[in-house]
C-alpha cells in the first residue's frame, strides 16, 4: 500500500511540474522577442548591416580599439585588406550623421549600427582611410612602376649598342638581297623588325630546312661571335613584358592620387584628440619626391624608345614597347631552337655517315674474303682445272716471263752451261775427222752457238714454268 502512494505522489509532482517549465519556456522566448524587437536596424539597411556583421565577427576587433587604430594610423595593425573592406562598407556619410545622433540609444541599436555610431566621431572618416590605403600600397606601386621603366630603358640601350645584332642584320638584309634578286625587292636598304619572327617561314625545297636555319648555320661557321648576340639583351625579356600604356596609368593615377591627398592636408582639421596622427604620418612631401623621381625615369624611357624608333626607322606611336621588344624576345627564342635543331641535323648525319663508311667497309672486307676463299679453291689438292686456269692467266698476262732470276740460279745456269760446252767439245773432238780444213772449223763453231743458244733458250722456259708452279702450288713441308 505504502508503494502505490508513493507512486501516485510522484506522478502528481511530475504534473504539476509540467506546466511550470513550459511557462518558463515560453517567458524566455518571450524576453527574446522582446531583446530582438529592441535591436532592429533604425538607420541601416539589412544588406549592409549583414555585411558590417560578417566583416566585424572575423575581424574580432572592439570598436574602440579601430577608431584609435584608424586615427594612430597604426601600420602594424592596419592590414590592406582591412582599410580595403571598411571603405567598401562603411555606410555613407549621411547615415552616419544619423547614428552620430543616436549615441544615447547606442545600447538599443543593433551590432552593426553601434559600429557606425562608434565610426562616426572621426572627422573625413572616408578621406582619411583613402589616405591611409594609399599610403598601405604607395611601395608596391613603386615597386611594380620601377622596374618596368628601368627594364625598357635598359632593353633600349642593349639593341641601339649591341654590334653582333648589329652584324647579324645585315648579314639577313644581305641575304634577303640576294634571294630577292631580280625582283622589286631587291636591293632594299632595311626591312622591319616584325619581319624577323618571319624568317621561320621561308623553307628549303625538301622542307627540311629553313632561312632561319640557313642563317644560323652561315652564323655559326663564318660569324661565331654574332652567336652570342642573345648575351647583349639581357632586358629585352623584361621589357616585353611592360605595357606602356598600363604604365603611364599608373604613374598619372599616382600623381593625381598625391595631389588630391596634398589637398586634403592642406583643410584637414586639426587633430581631434592625443591619438590623431593622421597628418604627421601621412608623408606627403615623402610619396611626392619618389613619384618626381619615378615620373622623370618614365620621361626618360620614352625619350630612349624614340631614339630607337629613329634608329631602327620605325613610329614608336605605332609600335608599343611591348610589340617591339615582343617580337625581338620571339626572334631570340627561335634563333636559339634552330641552332639546336641545327645541332641535331649535324648529329644525325654523321650518324648515317658513320653507319655508310661501316656498311661500305663491311661489304669490302667481305669481298676480300671471298676473292681469298676463291685463291684456296685453286690451290686446293687434286684440283686441276684451277692450277691451268691460274698457269693460262699467268702466261697470257706475261707474269711468268717476268719472274726474276735469284743470284742461285743463276749460278747454277752458268755452272750447267760450263758443263756442257766441255762435254759438246770432247764430243766434237771424238767424232770430229782429224783433219778439217779452217772454214769447216768456223762452221762448226757456230752451229754449237746456236745450240747453245737454243738450250740456254729452253732452261729459261722451263725456269720460268718451275716459278710459276711454285707461285700457284701450295708448298710442301
Amino acid at each position: 500500500m505504502s508503494e502505490g502512494r508513493n507512486l501516485r505522489l510522484w506522478e502528481s509532482e511530475i504534473l504539476s511540474a509540467v506546466p511550470a517549465a513550459k511557462k518558463d519556456q515560453e517567458g524566455a522566448i518571450e524576453k527574446s522577442a522582446a531583446k530582438k524587437k529592441v535591436k532592429e536596424l533604425k538607420v541601416l539597411d539589412s544588406k549592409t548591416s549583414q555585411n558590417l556583421c560578417i566583416f566585424l565577427g572575423s575581424f574580432r576587433m572592439p570598436y574602440e580599439e579601430i577608431k584609435n587604430v584608424i586615427l594612430e594610423v597604426n601600420e602594424k595593425l592596419l592590414a590592406e585588406s582591412m582599410v580595403q573592406n571598411l571603405i567598401k562598407l562603411l555606410p555613407e556619410q549621411e547615415q552616419l550623421n544619423f547614428l552620430a545622433e543616436m549615441k544615447d540609444e547606442y545600447d538599443d541599436l543593433a551590432e552593426s549600427e553601434q559600429f557606425g555610431v562608434v565610426m562616426s566621431s572621426v572627422k573625413r572618416l572616408k578621406p582619411r582611410l583613402t589616405a591611409i590605403l594609399f599610403k598601405l600600397q604607395f611601395e608596391e606601386l613603386m615597386n611594380n612602376i620601377k622596374p618596368d621603366v628601368v627594364s625598357v630603358t635598359a632593353a633600349c640601350e642593349e639593341v641601339r649598342k649591341s654590334q653582333n645584332f648589329g652584324q647579324l642584320l645585315q648579314i639577313i638584309l644581305l641575304t634577303g638581297n640576294f634571294m630577292n634578286a631580280g625582283s622589286r625587292n631587291a636591293k632594299a636598304f632595311g626591312f622591319s623588325i616584325s619581319y624577323l619572327c618571319k624568317l621561320r617561314d621561308t623553307k628549303s625545297a625538301d622542307q627540311k630546312m629553313t632561312l632561319l636555319h640557313f642563317l644560323a648555320d652561315v652564323c655559326q661557321e663564318q660569324y661565331p661571335e654574332v652567336m652570342h648576340f642573345t648575351d647583349e639583351l639581357l632586358h629585352v625579356e623584361k621589357a616585353s613584358r611592360v605595357s606602356a600604356e598600363t604604365l603611364q596609368k599608373s604613374i598619372d593615377q599616382m600623381g593625381r592620387q598625391i595631389s588630391a591627398l596634398e589637398k586634403d592636408i592642406e583643410t584637414f582639421p586639426p587633430p581631434q584628440s592625443d591619438k590623431d596622427q593622421f597628418v604627421e604620418k601621412i608623408f606627403v612631401s615623402v610619396a611626392r619626391e619618389q613619384y618626381e623621381k619615378v615620373d622623370l625615369m618614365h620621361k626618360s624611357m620614352e625619350k630612349e624608345y624614340e631614339e630607337l624608333g629613329k634608329y631602327f626607322v620605325f613610329d614608336p606611336r605605332k609600335m608599343s614597347v611591348e610589340e617591339f621588344f615582343g617580337d625581338l624576345k620571339n626572334f631570340c627564342g627561335m634563333f636559339q631552337q634552330a641552332v639546336k635543331e641545327n645541332q641535331k641535323r649535324r648529329e644525325a648525319e654523321e650518324k648515317i655517315r658513320r653507319a655508310k663508311l661501316a656498311r661500305e667497309k663491311a661489304e669490302k672486307e667481305k669481298e676480300e674474303k671471298a676473292k681469298r676463299s676463291q685463291v684456296l679453291d685453286i690451290n686446293a689438292e687434286g684440283d686441276e682445272t684451277g692450277i691451268m686456269d691460274g698457269l693460262l692467266e699467268a702466261l697470257q698476262s706475261g707474269a711468268a716471263f717476268r719472274r726474276k732470276r735469284g743470284p742461285r740460279q743463276a749460278a747454277n745456269r752458268r755452272a750447267g752451261n760450263a758443263v756442257t760446252a766441255i762435254l759438246g767439245k770432247e764430243l766434237t773432238q771424238e767424232s770430229t775427222p782429224p783433219k778439217k780444213t779452217k772454214m769447216q772449223k768456223e762452221g762448226k763453231k757456230e752451229e754449237e752457238k746456236k745450240e747453245e743458244k737454243k738450250k740456254e733458250d729452253e732452261e729459261a722456259k722451263a725456269e720460268s714454268l718451275e716459278a710459276l708452279l711454285e707461285a700457284t702450288l701450295p708448298a710442301t713441308s
